[in-house]
């Protein structure tokens, strides 16, 4: 008699979407990640908040000519299209008409709540495999901004990348976006 092992399901991104055009998501909230469907969160009130104050800064701090995403998903890779709270891209909503959703992106920020160590551990080492050179956690349970730069090779991590650069912000503290560094955002207007 042989034996047959369970095995898990990984769905790529065309058969995610698919699935989205049948219904088969409802309301949830979802997103894939290396092939596996999350289900996430209801957000809650402070992390709405914490969304819009933080587009507001962002679309300060890039100014024209950079398109500040709200939950909309990032192709990276065939079995991911993750939804960060908010992507920051070059150009503009129209240019990406033809071309899909954006592979990249100059920094993600994440809000976070209930999900705080999703988004420390698998996301951080989904960004860091793509490149992403800036992410940053709104961690609204300390008050406080996770940092996160540098991306390398980390077997230890999720999906074998980290970041070298981890540095946490207070409510004091100002940070400057890589990708624009003249630009100085007070970690207090991302807070709530």
């Amino acid at each position: 008699m042989s034996t047959v092992k369970p095995s898990t399901l990984r769905w790529t991104r065309d058969e995610y979407y698919r699935l989205a055009e049948l219904g088969m998501f409802g309301q949830q909230r979802v997103e894939l990640v290396e092939g596996a469907i999350i289900r996430m969160p209801a957000q809650k009130n402070l992390h709405g908040i914490a969304i819009d104050l933080s587009h507001e800064a962002l679309r300060t701090a890039f100014g024209p000519g950079h398109w500040i995403r709200i939950q909309l998903p990032l192709h990276l890779g065939t079995r991911s299209a993750p939804e960060p709270d908010l992507a920051v891209v070059l150009g503009r909503s129209r240019d990406y008409l033809k071309t899909g959703h954006p592979q990249t992106a100059l920094l993600i920020v994440e809000i976070s709540d209930t999900s705080l160590a999703y988004d420390r551990i698998r996301k951080a080492s989904l960004y860091a495999r793509a490149g992403i050179a800036d992410y940053w956690i709104v961690n609204l349970v300390d008050r406080r901004l996770e940092v996160r730069r540098a991306p390398v090779a980390d077997l230890a991590m999720r999906f074998g990348f980290g970041y070298s650069d981890v540095r946490v912000l207070t409510e004091t503290d100002f940070v400057s976006p890589l990708a624009m560094p003249q630009a100085r955002i007070a970690v207090a207007d991302l807070l709530p």
